[in-house]
């Protein structure tokens, strides 16, 4: 199925009734981080940012030496699972942790994208980052996130929300684990492994909330922050979905302003699970925001 211009407006506003109820799903990746166009009216210092997942992986192979290593000459630097499970392999998980946590942590604040997302009526709130801004974000905006986060361990029952999600108290799961829970981060090759693994496990132990699944049946999962271009995403979303009728799920949105051609080509044209928003997060995440809000952000 491919989808025409005006198919893709109608979706979109089908999806805008879903949000300013606040009932969708929204997944948060590294790229909320990212810097703003040289036109945008946003700003976003340098000093503030978090590095992406390349930056990050090119700094972790200087400072362990993964770079020089003449094992490992000739290959990519800036492949963080590979880079991350050199360093933990020869220098153990705490030098690798404590790397993550000086690089993720010292003066960084959350970006105008993210401060605009925290403050719409979202209900659920799932991101693969490990650092705290999702977090500051909703604390600045006078809400009281529930937090949940990852746990490798599958002999423990996972903990859900009580009550239903509120715009005032969002469930928030850190899928990729928390710095400041050290076994929960998934980084390296294995750690994905796992994280694969415990996607098979029964209900009780499943390490996604119940909550979180059952409303991504119910609701539209929306995309910010991500490349699906990444195997590991189009992994995590296949396996949020395994022995499920695709028929029984909303349709999702990726906002990505340059989404790979096969990649839109297999999910939205051949599979219709979903819809490709070709915006910038800088231009798309403002205009959400007035819409849903009835204001313009002030920064």
């Amino acid at each position: 199925m491919t989808l025409s211009t005006s198919e893709l407006n109608q979706t979109l506003r089908e999806l805008l009734a879903y949000l300013k109820k606040g009932n969708c799903v929204l997944f948060l990746g590294a790229g909320v981080h990212a810097p703003p166009p040289d036109d945008s009216e946003y700003d976003y210092p340098e000093e503030h940012r978090l590095p992406l997942g390349g930056d990050l992986a090119q700094q972790l192979s200087e400072e362990f030496g993964f770079v020089t290593h003449k094992e490992f000459q000739g290959e990519s630097p800036r492949d963080l699972q590979r880079v991350a499970l050199f360093v933990e392999t020869n220098f153990g998980r705490n030098a690798l942790v404590n790397f993550l946590d000086e690089h993720l942590k010292k003066n960084r604040r959350p970006s105008p994208v993210l401060r605009m997302l925290a403050e719409m009526p979202f209900k659920i709130f799932v991101t693969t980052n490990y650092d705290r801004l999702l977090e500051k974000a909703l604390v600045n905006c006078d809400k009281e996130p529930e937090h949940f986060i990852y746990n490798p361990d599958s002999s423990e029952r996972t903990p859900d929300m009580i009550d239903d999600p509120t715009p005032e108290n969002p469930l928030l799961f850190k899928m990729h684990g928390d710095l400041q829970k050290r076994e929960s981060i998934v980084i390296t090759d294995e750690d994905y492994i796992t994280f694969v693994q415990r996607m098979s496990d029964k209900d009780a132990v499943h390490p996604v909330p119940q909550t979180v699944r059952y409303r991504m049946q119910k609701w539209p999962t929306l995309f910010f922050g991500y490349s699906l271009r990444d195997y590991n995403l189009r992994l995590l979303f296949r396996t949020l979905r395994w022995r499920v009728d695709p028929a029984n799920f909303p349709l999702s949105y990726s906002v990505d302003n340059h989404p790979d051609p096969l990649i839109q080509k297999v999910w939205q044209e051949k599979s219709a699970l979903i819809a490709f928003v070709t915006e910038n997060l800088w231009t798309f995440v403002p205009q959400l925001y007035k819409e849903i809000m009835g204001k313009t952000f002030t920064p």
